[in-house]
């Protein structure tokens, strides 16, 4: 009698640690989501700030497609929210952790942190100029004609520098996962090489 009590609190325990693993999943799962969902909205807003950024005045006018800089900027916010959208509902949806699952969100998180960091890093420059100049490339400050056009500038690019802090972290995160849960794939196929070497002397 007391050997099957035993064995019952046995199942009990190996039970409730099963549903607290799954409750934790669900949670870490659930903050993972916001936080992919959340440089989503820092996207869409740079991107419309830049959209939005055309100034005309006695000495002529000014917009964000005169400068390819600023282009870039919008086109790389425009592929990083669609992305953030994308990698949210994978996230939401609960699928057994795959290593080819694991190494594409790591790939692409990595690249999209990249891109968005150079969207920042060029539009910094073009800004930079407009506040001060350059007379070595016969630039002059554009910023005491065109004020609104240079704060709208400047608040997209530091709305832009969020969104790579977001990827930054993300990409953090997404490697963790990836080194922590699966061998590197050098490790794996030394371990298959091994058996298979084993088996054949056998």
């Amino acid at each position: 009698m007391a050997e099957k009590k035993q064995k019952g609190n046995v199942v009990v325990s190996e039970r409730a640690a099963v549903n607290d693993e799954s409750g934790r999943t669900t949670s870490m799962r659930t903050a993972e989501t916001l936080f992919r969902l959340f440089p989503m909205g820092l996207c869409v807003t740079a991107l419309i700030v830049m959209l939005k950024n055309t100034e005309t005045n006695d000495y002529g006018s000014l917009s964000y497609t005169d400068l390819g800089a600023f282009k870039y900027l919008v086109h790389a916010n425009g592929i990083c929210a669609g992305y953030s959208l994308l990698s949210a509902v994978f996230t939401a949806v609960p699928r057994p952790p795959t290593i080819s699952r694991a190494w594409t969100f790591f790939l692409l998180d990595q690249v999209l942190t990249y891109v968005i960091l150079a969207a920042g890093a060029v539009s910094t420059e073009v800004v930079y100029l407009a506040y001060k100049g350059d007379t070595a490339i016969t630039w002059s400050a554009a910023c005491g004609t065109f004020g609104a056009f240079c704060h709208k500038a400047t608040t997209s690019v530091i709305l832009t520098f969020g969104v790579m802090l977001c990827y930054a972290a993300l990409s953090l995160i997404s490697s963790y996962r990836l080194f922590s849960r699966f061998d590197p794939p050098s490790a794996t196929h030394d371990a298959n090489k091994a058996a298979e070497m084993a088996a054949f002397h056998a």
